[in-house]
């Protein structure tokens, strides 16, 4: 984000600024940094590297004019998931906090991103919860996502991510159906070698968090700093799911 979101989202966004300096102390402490799929397959093929994978959700504007930059400037990878079905308009699933983050980006500014190498994730076709979809929608979406990105990138599309990092075993299976290789949620925790690749936990760091703070979060280092970004960043996923979950509902009756 060019600047600090106000109010509940302020959690969501971490200034260009900010980004470089968070992704340069991370190199600095000797961390590859790569997109989710690059770094599985790079554990699959022995890398004994430290790696951290960089994600982005939802697929705002202002991750292709800003963000992209910094990554290339660290040479960085990362995997950016798109909310498919809200493409050049606002971010409609935070009601009136929809303008807080800024609109997401269309097809054409999609395919300038990947250009970069940036991987394209799948965040499936409205951002609303999955687990509380009937299981004709869920395998709608969850598909119908996947096909138009496939389609319009020419390319496989290998990772996914849950909105609001809400998932169950029925949603992983659908998920996995369509031929995602990985998936994540939120976690706020760290992920281990060996776990289940359709629930890969992230953390989420926050305008609160300098460089050597998400260093010693990537390292698992001080106690505090995994409650204290539970606290943090809990006000705003409660406000996006239950905004979410209104929505729903009020286009099921």
């Amino acid at each position: 984000m060019s600047s600090v979101p106000e109010g509940p989202m302020r959690t969501f966004g971490v200034p260009p600024k900010l980004l470089a300096e968070q992704l340069a102390a991370l190199s600095g402490a000797g961390y590859r940094l790569t997109g989710l799929s690059e770094a599985l397959d790079l554990l699959d093929g022995g890398c004994t590297d430290p790696l951290v994978a960089l994600t982005f959700d939802d697929g705002y504007v202002d991750f292709l004019d800003h963000a992209v930059g910094v990554l290339a400037e660290a040479k960085a990878g990362a995997t950016l998931y798109m909310s498919v079905g809200h493409m050049g308009g606002p971010a409609d699933w935070l009601g009136p906090h929809a303008g807080a983050l800024g609109p997401i980006m269309d097809w054409s500014q999609l395919a300038d991103v990947a250009a970069t190498g940036v991987e394209i994730g799948n965040h499936s076709l409205i951002h609303h919860p999955l687990d509380v979809l009937p299981a004709g929608q869920l395998d709608a979406e969850v598909r119908d996502s996947r096909d138009r990105l496939a389609d319009a990138l020419a390319r496989p599309i290998r990772s996914f991510a849950y909105p609001h990092g809400y998932n169950s075993a029925t949603v992983r299976a659908v998920v996995a159906k369509y031929g995602h290789g990985n998936a994540c949620e939120v976690g706020r925790r760290l992920y281990r070698e060996g776990g289940d690749r359709l629930a890969v936990s992230r953390l989420q760091p926050t305008p609160d968090h300098s460089g050597d703070d998400l260093v010693r979060l990537v390292r698992g280092e001080g106690s505090s700093l995994v409650p204290a970004l539970k606290r943090v960043a809990q006000p705003g996923w409660r406000v996006a799911r239950r905004v979410a979950l209104r929505v729903f509902r009020t286009k099921l009756t």
